[in-house]
């Protein structure tokens, strides 16, 4: 039977302790829901080290565990809260291995989720790491993408960034690009909104549209195939990047990169420009499909 990602993710944390004894850091690992079922039922004799709740003190406490060379899983709860966890780890644990040669591997979970958790907590926020020199960044959102993400963690020795999303904590199965010849547009989609460009395609392909899927898995380095740019090129209208974080960002700069590669035009969605509240009617969510398709029509329509 075909597992989980959330059943690989634990499985991956299990290994990396008990088989690699390494380290796994956060804040109320232990806490009922064993961080979203991600977690086996380990304690701290196993390496597993509930945190104190000082988001600032507990960035610098993992990149300490780094230098041991036990290479720590740090894993942030809420993706929002990396604005308080990131400076240490920015600022010293990233630029370790080029001011001084000396490499301090960690893998960091970011895990995001959307739906009435305020102002700090919800969505991804990539942008905040993206522009630092010295990490990597990788989005998985299936069972395979994150073996082979824990696969590279170990066989370099890079700071990586792996930003999770709790929306994709049940699926099974393989994302695959969808670059057929003669696309209308090409939907690039990062982390959640993955799974709302293939709802996007089958919807619009029963009204005669040819759209194209794109998923980007490695968010930094940002390396552009070859197969992208060719349909790009081909399509009658372009692209858009979608994301689950602030467009201005890591989205704003991958639409650059792609439009200077094809000379398409490419549009982008992402969170609103605003704060998100605790209710349904004050929340930031990431673009879903019928926001997706209502852009795409839009694009049709001006362009005819």
């Amino acid at each position: 039977m075909e597992k989980t990602l959330r059943e690989v993710i634990k499985e991956t944390i299990f290994f990396h302790l008990k088989k690699k004894r390494g380290f796994v850091f956060g804040q109320c690992l232990t806490a009922v829901g064993w961080v979203g079922g991600t977690l086996p039922h380990l304690t701290e004799k196993d390496g597993m080290v509930d945190l104190s709740m000082a988001d600032v003190a507990n960035g610098g406490i993992v990149a300490g565990a780094a230098l041991s060379n036990r290479r720590p899983i740090y894993v942030i709860r809420y993706q929002g809260f990396s604005w308080f966890n990131a400076p240490i780890i920015l600022n010293y644990a990233c630029k370790s291995k080029e001011l001084w040669g000396i490499p301090m591997p960690i893998l960091i979970r970011g895990i995001a989720m959307e739906g009435s958790i305020g102002p700090v907590a919800g969505s991804s926020h990539n942008s905040i790491y993206y522009k630092m020199p010295g990490i990597k960044i990788i989005s998985p959102m299936t069972p395979s993408e994150y073996r082979y993400s824990y696969k590279y963690f170990m066989k370099n020795d890079d700071v990586l960034y792996v930003s999770e999303h709790r929306g994709s904590y049940d699926n099974k199965e393989d994302l695959k690009d969808y670059l057929p010849k003669n696309c209308d547009l090409i939907l690039f989609s990062i982390s959640i909104t993955r799974f709302e460009a293939l709802k996007v395609r089958n919807i619009l392909k029963k009204k005669g549209y040819n759209i194209g899927i794109a998923n980007i898995l490695w968010i930094k380095p940002f390396n552009i195939k070859k197969k992208w740019i060719t349909v790009l090129k081909e399509s009658k209208y372009g692209g858009i990047v979608l994301d689950d974080d602030y467009s201005k960002g890591v989205a704003s700069d991958i639409a650059y990169k792609l439009m200077k590669k094809s000379g398409s035009k490419i549009e982008i969605m992402g969170l609103k420009d605003k704060s998100a509240g605790f209710s349904k009617k004050t929340d930031n969510l990431p673009p879903n499909s019928k926001e997706i398709i209502k852009m795409i029509l839009k694009i049709v329509k001006n362009n005819k």
